[in-house]
């Protein structure tokens, strides 16, 4: 039997505290509130049952289970905490001795990646190329780490400044994105990215992505047998791989950058967040089939639950610092609670709590909405362009006004459609010199605002176009200090 859906623990400036998964969302007596700024870091055991958090004075362990206060150290410099796999310690930022086992002796590694699970544990190690040799990343497994035939596999490639190494769960292969700074062809502005796939039999290949442009996001299902990699120049492609690298699914294109798999591996997120609107696609990845497209707009965090039902996204600071705030979703596209932090505070962190595979077992997928009592959200009004230091302060005698554009009455409802952040006003300031200069400043933001949207089609922009977009958030601050009368 399943337990009752993990908690969510919330740190903010309104202090940490636990709140009840679904369905109740009410505050939990598991943790009494601790109020104040002073609480910095917090981290569950694995399993969930322990719970560890500072406060600036202390390091306090929980039992979640029967809410017992298990210990209690002074430790008020602590920034950061990690229980270990079978709960026996709890390892802080201070530095402490053990015993060294083996060492693995190699020139120059530049990064490592131990691998997930138990025994036997593995390592993948990334040494940069240099003098005309190529770099390289090659797998162990502890303690085997001398002699010329140590290594479970190697993969050398050119084209590479920096890698990232993900493992699979079950540790038999890796996945590297292979990164250069520039890319010497002209084709990107933002350098060359390469898939490599390496298993610890020593199989590896080059992963054929079938659009150009850069690499979003590549994620293992926790089956270890399929990944999917998100990829090219906007609108995105989206893939499925088996572990021979062929592609498995396709799904198309669209206005994505991220991929999540549920816990149970049988739904995939694919979303667009960061400079994207929040659009989601809730896919069910064993027949193919497109469950939900919920927005969450503005979001800087997502994760699964570990019920592989729910889905929490929130906007924190200091990513964003305005509209800070937490919803939970059903994976049908409902959001069952949403809380708002108020407008003079802060969320900063937002979790669930752990638990160990098993514990919740795979529900069937279903494609009808669960019923939400959160009332719809009623879409935002464009407003005008008000710099970070004056989002909270009351508008007075600003010349800043939204550009709302009205239908005739009985006219059918236009579609939505992507609100420039540059909405500037058409007023006057009374000085023509100064009113020159507004018109100029506009005029130059529309075409910066005409670059980013070639660019987000794919265009290659040349040097001098990419140099006027770096310079907008300059002409913004000038444009808002004329207008203001700064």
């Amino acid at each position: 039997m399943a337990p009752s859906a993990p908690l969510l623990t919330v740190r903010g400036s309104e202090g940490l505290y636990m709140v009840n998964g679904p369905p109740h969302f009410t505050e939990s007596t598991v943790f009494p509130r601790e109020s104040g700024k002073n609480c910095k870091i917090y981290t569950f055991s694995k399993d969930g049952t322990l719970f560890a958090w500072g406060n600036g004075e202390k390091v306090n362990i929980i039992n979640v289970t029967n809410k017992g206060l298990l210990h209690s150290f002074d430790l008020p410099k602590a920034v950061c905490l990690e229980f270990s796999p079978k709960n026996t310690v709890l390892a802080t930022w201070q530095p402490y001795t053990n015993t060294i086992v083996s060492k693995l002796h190699l020139q120059k590694i530049n990064d490592f990646v131990l691998s997930p699970g138990p025994h036997p544990y593995k390592v993948a190690v990334y040494v940069p190329g240099s003098k005309g040799a190529p770099s390289f990343v090659r797998l162990y497994q502890y303690p085997n780490f001398g002699g010329p035939h140590a290594a479970l596999a190697n993969k050398s490639f050119f084209k590479a400044d920096k890698v990232t190494m993900l493992w699979n769960k079950k540790a038999t292969a890796v996945l590297v994105i292979a990164s250069t700074d520039v890319d010497k062809t002209g084709a990107s502005y933002y350098g060359e990215q390469t898939l490599h796939y390496i298993a610890t039999n020593g199989e590896s290949a080059v992963v054929q992505l079938p659009k150009n442009g850069p690499i979003y996001d590549v994620v293992w299902n926790s089956s270890s047998t399929e990944f999917c990699a998100v990829y090219g120049f906007m609108p995105a492609k989206a893939t499925i791989f088996n572990l021979k690298c062929d592609p498995v699914f396709d799904f198309g294109t669209g206005p994505r950058n991220a991929a999540y798999y549920s816990p149970h591996g049988h739904i995939l997120v694919l979303a667009g967040f960061g400079n994207l609107r929040g659009q989601m696609e809730v896919w069910d990845v064993k027949n193919y089939k497109l469950i939900s497209k919920p927005v969450a707009s503005d979001s800087t965090y997502f994760a699964w639950c570990p019920d592989g039902e729910h889905i929490l996204t929130a906007t924190c600071a200091p990513r964003l610092r305005v509209n800070n705030g937490y919803k939970i979703w059903h994976y049908t596209g409902s959001v069952l609670h949403k809380y708002d932090v108020p407008s003079n505070g802060e969320l900063w962190q937002v979790s669930w709590q752990p638990f160990l595979d098993g514990i919740f077992p795979a529900k069937t997928i279903t494609y009808q909405a669960v019923p939400s009592e959160v009332p719809n959200e009623v879409p935002k009004v464009a407003t005008a362009y008000r710099p970070p230091a004056l989002r909270n302060k009351p508008i007075t005698n600003s010349k800043l006004e939204a550009r709302n554009d009205k239908s005739p009455d009985l006219a059918p409802t236009p579609a939505p459609q992507s609100i420039p952040r540059n909405t500037i006003s058409q007023s006057t300031s009374g000085d023509p010199d100064i009113d020159k200069k507004i018109k100029n400043l506009k005029k130059k933001l529309k075409a910066i605002e005409q670059l980013k949207e070639q660019a987000a089609t794919g265009k290659q922009l040349e040097k001098n176009q990419l140099e006027k977009i770096q310079k907008e958030t300059a002409l913004l601050q000038e444009l808002e200090d004329l207008e203001l009368g700064i």
